[in-house]
């Protein structure tokens, strides 16, 4: 994938792959049993299956009863920054960006210190407030159920300070200890921010974000002119860990590091206590959690820093609808619902050819680092299109240069919804039926294992998380919402998507026109 080309091949190019009954092979008996038949299910058994156990046994806690999402409380704030001091973030970053030109425009030329504060705000900061919405309030980029799971770092050489989106500040931990004297941003993913009834499959949401707020943060720094190097988890990550202060330990994902570019000396702080953190085994009270951090601590990327690339891919032109980075950033949405309803809504509408060559652009901008890149060439992508210019009704494969029909069925997007795990009901809407297009993110967990070991089943979710990203974006430009989603039935999907049996589903994003109009979106922007 990451070597994807710009452009998109017409609906009519006579090189197709094999309909979907002839690409199905016969299954291996080695196989993860269909348990549940569903992703959040299936997940744990994926990666021992990756990993090469065949025939993988169901964890005895996959069945233990949950308390109700509801019932989820969010934990406090981590307790490195109790009492610290907080610094304000400068106002009006949205000011700037909005005579930035979507996607060519970039911000004027700042000092690095303000330069990289609007960058953090570009990035992660709160956009707008739905009265409506069941989730609220919302930032630039895709969460599950907006619970932000990820928490930023900031290092300015001589602290470390927790990025408080919502407050507009960066507070200074008062915990740990810091070492080093270089300017680095650490993201780090807090599994108990989940509800306990996603169990393992809270490592996989956490890791998915991990890409999203990574592509995020790199958009950022791009805008305002900061480069930097990606660090993946390996040797010293856990040690970061406890030079943050977060205790207990288990509760964090080993973070991703991103280190900024030396702009001299910084002044050095009063150095907080140091803070020895527990080990991390995980609570005994939730096998689930232990087992996800068990896989989590397995990561020891090789990787050296790596430069990270530009996030906006190559565009031919200027969009029809020109637009600033800020009313980008503004719109961006996963399908509204009113008055307090879940789920997503969407219309059937026309949608342009270059909406998908404009996506097939930025699936195929390639992350940082060498893993990143490897594992990128193992993810296929999957577009279920309909009512759009140039193209069949029904499946396309993401292939360099553009797509490829595979079948022309205009019954997919339907049939999908049937399997979608959160159907149209009194409290749900669930427009899946009518979406434009619907983008699969597909991998074969043995080759994961087979090219990058165990490092593999992170760093695709890295690389989807990444991906995503930049397909929401891309989306909201074309003025279509972009959902992402993993609550298909696996089996049959694979089967109307034509993916062979040993493919797991990784991540889905559904698209397409909003059915309902905002009606009082409050501009929570400082």
């Amino acid at each position: 994938m990451s070597g994807l080309t710009r452009g998109s091949a017409p609906a009519e190019e006579t090189h197709t792959d094999p309909p979907p009954t002839a690409t199905a092979r016969r299954a291996p008996v080695d196989l993860p049993p269909p348990f549940g038949d569903n992703n959040i299910e299936r997940e744990p058994l994926w990666y021992e299956f990756g990993a090469g156990v065949d025939e993988p046994a169901v964890p005895p806690w996959t069945r233990v009863p949950e308390p109700p999402m509801t019932a989820h409380v969010a934990p406090p704030p981590p307790g490195c920054i109790s009492g610290g001091e907080r610094r304000e973030l400068p106002r009006r970053t949205a000011e700037l960006l909005d005579v930035a030109p979507y996607p060519h425009g970039r911000a004027p030329g700042l000092p690095f210190e303000e330069a990289l504060d609007r960058a953090l705000v570009s990035s992660f900061g709160v956009q707008w407030s739905d009265p409506e919405h069941v989730y609220d309030p919302h930032r630039g980029y895709a969460s599950p159920r907006c619970l932000y799971p990820v928490q930023v770092f900031v290092d300015d050489g001589a602290q470390w300070r927790l990025l408080e989106p919502e407050r507009h500040a960066l507070t200074r931990l008062t915990r740990g200890s810091h070492r080093g004297d270089r300017r680095r941003i650490a993201l780090t993913g807090r599994y108990t921010r989940i509800p306990r009834g996603y169990k393992w499959f809270r490592g996989s949401l956490v890791n998915l974000e991990l890409g999203i707020t990574l592509r995020s943060l790199a958009l950022g720094l791009e805008l305002f002119g900061i480069t930097g190097q990606l660090v993946l988890p390996g040797e010293g990550s856990a040690a970061l860990l406890d030079e943050l202060g977060l205790a207990p330990d288990w509760e964090w994902s080993l973070p991703l590091v991103v280190e900024l570019s030396p702009q001299g000396p910084a002044e050095r702080a009063e150095q907080a206590p140091e803070f020895a953190g527990t080990p991390a085994a995980g609570p005994p009270h939730d096998p689930a959690l232990r087992d996800l951090v068990r896989v989590n601590r397995t990561q020891a990327f090789g990787d050296r820093p790596a430069p990270i690339p530009p996030s906006v891919p190559p565009h031919p032109a200027e969009p029809s609808d020109p637009l600033s980075w800020a009313e980008l950033m503004w719109r961006r949405n996963s399908g509204r619902m009113p008055r307090g309803m879940l789920g997503m809504s969407g219309r059937r509408a026309p949608a342009s050819a270059a909406s998908v060559a404009d996506a097939v652009r930025w699936l195929g901008t390639p992350p940082p680092g060498a893993s990143l890149r490897a594992v990128s060439e193992l993810v296929r992508f999957t577009a279920v299109l309909q009512d759009t210019e140039g193209y069949r009704d029904g499946i396309h494969r993401v292939r360099p240069g553009g797509t490829v029909p595979v079948s022309g069925d205009p019954t997919a997007a339907a049939r999908l919804e049937a399997e979608y795990g959160y159907g149209l009901s009194p409290e749900a809407g669930c427009d899946i039926r009518n979406a434009s297009a619907i983008w699969f993110m597909s991998v074969k967990p043995r080759d994961l294992f087979a090219r990058l070991g165990p490092d593999g089943w992170s760093a695709a979710q890295y690389f989807c998380g990444w991906a995503l990203h930049g397909l929401c974006l891309s989306s909201t430009a074309h003025a279509m919402f972009a959902r992402p989603v993993r609550a298909f039935n696996e089996i049959p999907t694979q089967r109307i998507l034509g993916l062979e049996e040993d493919e797991m589903i990784a991540l889905a994003v559904v698209a397409g026109t909003p059915r309902h109009a905002p009606h009082a979106l409050l501009d929570i922007r400082v």
